[in-house]
C-alpha cells in the first residue's frame, strides 16, 4: 500500500468503488456478500443516496492511484435529507429493492425496510446533532490513521457550514467500530424507540481538538 494515500473530495467516477466498499464492510464491519442475496441493497441505503443528494459532503481515501478505498459521507441537515431521500432518491431504486410485504423475513428485507422508511432518520433525541455520517474503510486500510483523517475532514466541512454537532447510528454488534468512535470523542445518546441491543446512537460536536 502506497504511503501517498490521501483524503480528497468525492468524484462521480468513485461511485462504483463506494458501493463496493459499502458491500465489503456492510455486515457489522465485515463482508456482506455471504449474508445478503442482493448486497447492493446496502449501498442503496447507506452510500449512494449521500453522493446523489449531498455530494459536497462526501470524501474518499484515495490509495494514491486514483482508487477510493474508504469514504466518509453524510448530510448537514438530517430532516431535509430524509425528505429528499423519499422524494428524489427512493423513486430511483424502489423497484429494484421493494418494501417487504410483512415483517422482514431475510437480511435483504430488513435493509429494504430501512430504504423505504427514510423518516426513521428523524429521531427527536438527535435534534441537537443535526448532521449525520457514515464512514467505512476497506479492511487492509484500517488501523493506519486514515479513518481519523476522513472524520476530521468531514467535521471541518460541517463547521464551514455552521453545523455544531453530528451523530451516527451504528450496529451495536460492531465492536471495532465502537472502539474507533470512542477514540474519536463520540458519546452515547439514549433514544426512545431504538433497541440498544440492535443499534447505538452516538454524537459529538464538530470541534476538532487535534488530539488522537
Amino acid at each position: 500500500m502506497t504511503s501517498t494515500a490521501a483524503v480528497r473530495p468525492y468524484r462521480p467516477a468513485d461511485a462504483p468503488a463506494l458501493d463496493d466498499i459499502c458491500i465489503r464492510t456492510g455486515h457489522n464491519g465485515r463482508d456482506s456478500r455471504p449474508v445478503y442475496a442482493d448486497p447492493a441493497v446496502l449501498p442503496a441505503v447507506f452510500a449512494a443516496p449521500y453522493v446523489h443528494l449531498d455530494p459536497d459532503l462526501a470524501f474518499v481515501l484515495d490509495d494514491g492511484q486514483g482508487r477510493a478505498v474508504g469514504y466518509v459521507l453524510g448530510t448537514a441537515d438530517t430532516p431535509r435529507f430524509a425528505e429528499e431521500f423519499r422524494a428524489k432518491w427512493l423513486p430511483r431504486v424502489a423497484d429494484r429493492h421493494p418494501a417487504p410485504k410483512g415483517p422482514p423475513a431475510t437480511p435483504d428485507e430488513v435493509i429494504a425496510g430501512l430504504l423505504h422508511d427514510p423518516e426513521r432518520m428523524i429521531v427527536p433525541e438527535l435534534a441537537a446533532y443535526p448532521a449525520h455520517l457514515h464512514i467505512d474503510l476497506l479492511p487492509e486500510w484500517q488501523g493506519r490513521g486514515h479513518g481519523r483523517a476522513l472524520m476530521r475532514t468531514f467535521w471541518r466541512a460541517l463547521r464551514e457550514r455552521g453545523v455544531p454537532a453530528v451523530h451516527l447510528v451504528m450496529a451495536t454488534a460492531n465492536g471495532p467500530a465502537r472502539a474507533f468512535y470512542d477514540r474519536m470523542g463520540f458519546h452515547v445518546i439514549e433514544a426512545d424507540g431504538l433497541d440498544p441491543a440492535d443499534v447505538t446512537c452516538l454524537g459529538r460536536t464538530t470541534e476538532d481538538t487535534g488530539r488522537p
